[in-house]
């Protein structure tokens, strides 16, 4: 997902506001992977593991997900998980356990701690929202000077200084519809990452955004593109435009097409329509960041192929109805045919849709073409033990 002092007061009253570094954005080749706090229970997925798969050496960026927005302010999401969960030597980054001192840093916040002292350059942002907490940046904008202080000071809690080098806003989605509905007004958005950059500073402010690309659709909903002077870059989640949860009984659709194809069941959902309608909003191309899926996005009881069939319903996940990681899928039900720049597996009654190391390599290219920012992905449980996805990825940044 992701101050009321006398410079926020008057960047809010129209002063001058800090913008985002000038090179900020500019540069190609930003590899980012979100890691989620809940990977650490069933999924047994850890820090150490970003750093003994190979991503560690991959990543220019993480984004941790999730803190809440609530209260008008940002919170901890996972008190155990992010920072009280002591590790012992067998499983922590530096093969030393996690201290017993009253007081001392343990959880995933203090595995990052000594996953950046093994790579310097790696740069890690907190992110807040997300699907589930995004309800509360309706109450966030009323006051984005007090949202900005609160999220500045627990980003930077001298409990885990060092950890976070910025901020990054899930906000699903702003003036539009997402687990709940937002009426804040276009504007909203612009005011609560103003407030953010005036209080970070020169730290890292960037925001995770809606990729619906059709006519009257959530990019419409926002200004974007006003915004984006005070973000160093959006993560653009390109992924998770058609799902069995929302379409049970079809059609089959690539989760996260790259293009539109014949038959696509709704105008505008595909990851081009997106990057050109947030460049006509005024959004730099080296501003947006394309997202990946480490996972695919299946439906059961269906008979045909291609896209474009019926089904009784999502076809059984792991961990949820309809979704499973790319590790599972690659085995489970290998890729048979693409479309629209990603890849999609028929295997018995189940029909599923993701990337493999080839799709998600093309995309990258895609990316570089278009001189946008990089690539980012949800999220790195997903992928391999090696990590196939990632390396691709990198491979063409």
């Amino acid at each position: 997902m992701r101050k009321r002092i006398a410079a926020v007061a008057l960047a809010l009253a129209g002063a001058s506001v800090v913008a985002p570094p000038a090179d900020a954005g500019q540069g190609r080749g930003k590899v980012m992977a979100y890691f989620a706090d809940w990977d650490v229970y069933a999924r047994g997925y850890h820090v150490k593991d970003i750093e003994t798969s190979g991503s560690a050496a991959k990543l220019t960026h993480i984004n941790y997900a999730f803190g809440n927005v609530t209260g008008g302010g940002c919170a901890v999401g996972d008190p155990w998980a992010d920072h009280d969960m002591p590790y012992d030597a067998a499983t922590s980054v530096s093969g030393q356990a996690d201290s017993t001192e009253p007081g001392a840093l343990r959880g995933s916040f203090n595995q990052i701690r000594q996953l950046k002292k093994l790579h310097p350059k790696l740069k890690v942002l907190w992110s807040f929202g997300g699907w589930t907490w995004s309800a509360g940046f309706t109450e966030a904008a009323k006051d984005p000077a007090k949202f900005a202080e609160s999220c500045y000071n627990l980003v930077n809690d001298p409990r885990w200084a060092g950890v976070f080098d910025g901020i990054d806003v899930d906000w699903e989605y702003p003036n539009a519809c997402g687990n709940t509905c937002d009426t804040s007004g276009p504007k909203a958005f612009t005011g609560l990452v103003k407030a953010l950059r005036a209080k970070f500073g020169r730290q890292l402010v960037t925001a995770a955004i809606t990729a619906d690309g059709s006519v009257g659709g959530k990019i419409d909903a926002t200004e974007y593109g006003a915004a984006s002077r005070y973000l160093d870059w959006y993560n653009v989640m390109t992924y998770d435009y058609f799902v069995a949860g929302a379409s049970p009984a079809g059609p089959t659709a690539p989760h996260s097409p790259l293009r539109a194809y014949p038959g696509i069941p709704s105008a505008g959902y595909y990851a081009d329509a997106a990057v050109q309608k947030l460049r006509r909003q005024g959004v730099p191309s080296a501003k947006m960041l394309l997202g990946l899926g480490f996972y695919g996005r299946g439906w059961d009881g269906v008979t045909q192929r291609q896209p474009g069939g019926t089904a009784t319903g999502p076809a059984p996940g792991t961990y949820e109805a309809g979704v499973e990681d790319y590790k599972v899928l690659k085995t489970k039900c290998p890729a048979n045919g693409r479309v629209a720049g990603t890849a999609y597996a028929k295997c018995g009654s189940q029909w599923w849709s993701y990337d493999t190391p080839e799709t998600a390599s093309a995309k990258a290219g895609y990316a570089r073409s278009q001189g946008l920012g990089g690539v980012f992905a949800w999220e790195l449980s997903g992928d391999t033990a090696d990590a196939e996805l990632l390396r691709a990825i990198a491979g063409r940044c």
